[in-house]
């Protein structure tokens, strides 16, 4: 029996099939490989003292249903550079989260943070596709990727100069990560299986993570206290969506979980 994460990447491989026929996979390359090389701005932008913050723009999650019913995305994204983002997390997937790469390339048109494709990485097309949207970060998830996969898919970002947030969600998978190479990896304290979520995960599992790695807590995190928690646990960065997508005064909301990450002090070394 599938469960959502297996219907999730049934799906994106189908659409990666479906955008090859668009844009032939050797000529998205070529012009990739045309542009500039990347600068690799969205670790630069995590590798701070403070903790840093990555504001996600979406429409909707499987958890969760429809969060943004009107969803002004690109208000919400110029309200998260001016609140203080370091960095924007997009969703593309269609289906499940009602993200698409218009919306992306429409935010990235607007705004100069570093941006993170969000999408479920099954092919390394999908890289190229970020690289020309402008994206400086793909999401590689473990549980979706075997190690050979990983490994490939950092060359390949490498090559580019756009980073990867590498999601983990057990000691197994950051060791998978960690072997990899991965430079930033995230624990997503959702199990993406059954998408219960558990915010002990992100303190439970810092110790695993090498301190050259940047760590990042992923999902579940809403209050004051939760920012509090994982940065007492040495989380260099968060990304959190639902908490600010729902916020009517997301300024606000930035501010004051700034203000509870200070409260734990300078990044963990």
């Amino acid at each position: 029996m599938m469960n959502i994460l297996d219907e999730i990447t049934a799906y994106a491989k189908k659409r990666v099939e479906a955008d090859k026929k668009l844009i032939p996979e050797e000529e998205l390359k070529e012009r990739c490989l045309s542009m500039e090389r990347g600068s690799r701005r969205f670790l630069k932008q995590l590798k701070k003292e403070e903790m840093s913050f990555i504001c996600e723009v979406k429409k909707a999650s499987p958890s969760k249903g429809v969060i943004s019913e009107d969803f002004p995305y690109m208000d919400i994204a110029d309200e998260y550079e001016r609140a203080g983002a370091d960095c924007i997390s997009c969703l593309t997937e269609p289906k499940w989260f009602m993200g698409s790469d218009k919306i992306f390339k429409d935010i990235r048109s607007k705004v100069k943070l570093p941006m993170l494709r969000k999408d479920f990485t099954v092919d390394e097309y999908q890289i190229y596709q970020a690289k020309y949207m402008g994206a400086d970060a793909v999401l590689l998830i473990c549980a979706v990727l075997d190690s050979s996969q990983i490994e490939n898919y950092l060359e390949i970002c490498g090559m580019l100069g756009i980073d990867a947030l590498v999601e983990t969600h057990d000691e197994k998978e950051i060791k998978k990560a960690v072997e990899a190479g991965a430079d930033i990896i995230g624990v997503n304290n959702r199990n993406l299986k059954d998408f219960s979520v558990d915010i002990s995960n992100a303190e439970r599992l810092r110790a695993a993570i090498p301190e050259r790695c940047i760590y990042v807590a992923e999902s579940g995190v809403r209050e004051m206290e939760d920012i509090a928690r994982v940065r007492k646990a040495g989380a260099d960065a968060v990304l959190i969506g639902e908490a600010l997508m729902r916020a009517k005064d997301k300024r606000r909301r930035l501010q004051e979980f700034r203000l509870a990450a200070q409260a734990e002090g300078g990044r963990h070394d």
